[in-house]
């Protein structure tokens, strides 16, 4: 097809995949050339965002390995919606790990190909539940020994796959089956939970980064950087989740540009265990705007007048701001 010029009402969008732009305007996904390793007739819900994080994770990682890729998974959403057995949606060698031990599979898995002299890169994948609690142990030992792995984390912030419950990277006030909207302080408590970002800094990696479903072209762009560097990497993506997060099918990408708009969740990249770049908020937007949307905030709404946490979220995202200097005027 060759190409055409652009029509008005398809610029200042936030189109990344129509084959009308300029090739280099273009997502991995408008090529013809792009490996699909997650390919269609999977069973993800509607509007899943680990299903479109990870299909542009793996393409953008295949690009960048000339296709020598492996890629482990962790038990979880992502490994039952694409293998349903004897079915499978993906499109290049994969290995489905158990819960809890998918950065010590790949780890196998990479000293394998090297002992075996070939070229072949290696990514891990899983949920937030699979990494920040469960696989957290075999993680940790992966960044310590700087294995050669890109760990990418899928965060839809609660184990949604058995039922939405709390993990350690649900945020606080949100209602998970394990967290109800009831009691005095209803919702997750505050002062739990971790952050899988900083805590891969503290390990001093070689890189890691955050990125969105809301900015593919950051995401793909990412993962190019990761597989351009040998040691183990980190990759944490938010992908929000419909069912767990109350919201309509068609908003996950919206959900996702608030949560970074808001400041709750920074999108940056560090290398060597320090901030070096962060994505600045250009239309940055009260944390009451993403926290209206969606229905495991709901109680913080119910109310004569707004609940006081929703205060205490938005200190959180301000802090955020300062730290990761989302926004040029402020300073730490």
């Amino acid at each position: 097809m060759s190409d055409q010029r652009i029509r008005f009402y398809q610029t200042g969008t936030f189109t990344v995949g129509n084959r009308l732009l300029d090739p280099s305007d273009r997502a991995v996904q408008a090529s013809t050339a792009r490996a699909n390793a997650l390919t269609s007739g999977h069973r993800a819900c509607q509007g899943c965002g680990e299903a479109l994080g990870a299909r542009y994770v793996l393409d953008a990682a295949m690009r960048a390995t000339g296709n020598q890729l492996i890629a482990v998974n962790a038990t979880g959403c992502l490994e039952v919606f694409t293998t349903p057995s004897p079915e499978t949606a993906w499109q290049l060698p994969w290995l489905h790990s158990l819960f809890g031990n998918a950065a010590a599979v790949a780890t196998g898995v990479a000293a394998a190909m090297r002992v075996k002299g070939k070229p072949v890169r290696v990514i891990a994948q899983g949920g937030d539940g699979g990494t920040t609690d469960i696989g957290f142990g075999c993680l940790s030992g992966m960044f310590e020994r700087n294995d050669d792995v890109l760990y990418v984390c899928y965060d839809n912030e609660g184990y949604m796959n058995t039922g939405v419950q709390r993990s350690s990277a649900t945020p606080p006030t949100a209602r998970t089956a394990t967290t109800p909207a009831m009691g005095p302080e209803r919702g997750n408590v505050f002062g739990t939970g971790k952050s899988l970002p900083l805590l891969a800094m503290a390990h001093n990696l070689p890189y890691v980064a955050t990125a969105t479903v809301a900015d593919l072209h950051d995401l793909e762009a990412k993962v190019t950087c990761a597989m351009g560097i040998h040691g183990a990497r980190y990759l944490h993506v938010l992908v929000p989740c419909p069912l767990g997060w109350g919201h309509p099918t068609d908003e996950t990408i919206r959900m996702a540009r608030l949560a970074a708009e808001c400041g709750l969740f920074p999108v940056f990249e560090a290398v060597d265990g320090e901030v070096v770049s962060s994505t600045p908020i250009r239309r940055r937007v009260p944390v009451e705007a993403y926290l209206r949307g969606q229905k495991r905030f709901a109680h913080l709404f119910d109310g004569p007048t707004p609940d006081p946490r929703i205060a205490r979220l938005q200190a959180l995202a301000d802090q955020n701001i300062r730290r990761f200097r989302l926004q040029p005027e402020v300073t730490p």
